[in-house]
């Protein structure tokens, strides 16, 4: 189709490809496509990531194609890559167990009413990630200084309140997923998932206060990471 940006295709593609692949790791350990809650979240993802990429493409083009590059790539702090390599793994990992634990097998017992929680955590966090990237330009998916776009220090809208509030977002959707598939299994390794970001947070501030000028000065100012007054 004509006067369409190859970036948003780009994007369009890669959803619907994100979405088989994820759908084919939670229904084919389930053993059924009758699994009301893992349709709920596949719709939530699909939905919602696409309408804020969407969105994103519109106002921000370049910070778009900077979230569409791989998560290991050049430029990128080595540390980073190994741990974005294991978190990746451990993401994917979440959905057979939770196609095992809650549906096969049904070891686990969900309420509802957490099930129901886990989907407002998956909304949540996707709603999250787009209020950071509507105020962050250089929110790009791995650590690394982006000279070539004259990057710079963001201390607006949720940066005035804590230092990494992406993290904030993403530990809700990371607790809803496991959540909202009913599996306490994909929720501990949730927590594992949740560690690891913490981990990053820490070696990303290191990074950024050596050499992101005005970064040491942020920092001090804004004093919490994750939670505000808390951590």
């Amino acid at each position: 189709m004509p006067n369409v940006d190859p970036v948003v295709w780009k994007l369009v593609s890669r959803t619907l490809v994100w979405l088989v692949i994820n759908a084919a790791l939670l229904f084919v350990p389930a053993g059924t496509i009758a699994w009301p809650e893992a349709w709920i979240y596949l719709a939530l993802i699909g939905v919602m990531g696409l309408i804020s990429g969407l969105i994103i493409g519109k106002h921000d083009p370049a910070l778009l194609e900077e979230r569409m590059k791989p998560f290991v790539q050049q430029g990128q702090k080595g540390w980073d890559k190994i741990l974005l390599s294991v978190f990746f793994v451990l993401w994917l990992a979440q959905y057979p167990i939770a196609g095992l634990d809650a549906v096969r097998f049904k070891t686990s017992d969900m309420p509802v009413w957490l099930e129901a929680a886990g989907a407002f955590g998956v909304a949540f966090g996707i709603y999250a990630f787009h209020v950071v990237m509507r105020a962050n330009t250089f929110a790009a998916p791995v650590v690394k200084i982006q000279t070539e776009r004259s990057h710079h220090v963001v201390s607006t809208g949720p940066y005035a309140y804590v230092r990494h509030p992406m993290y904030g977002g993403a530990i809700a959707l990371i607790l809803g997923t496991g959540l909202l598939l009913g599996s306490w299994y994909a929720t501990a390794l949730g927590v594992i998932l949740i560690l690891l970001l913490a981990g990053r947070a820490v070696l990303e501030e290191e990074t950024l206060k050596r050499e992101l000028e005005g970064y040491e000065a942020y920092a001090a100012r804004v004093r919490s990471r994750l939670i505000p007054g808390i951590w």
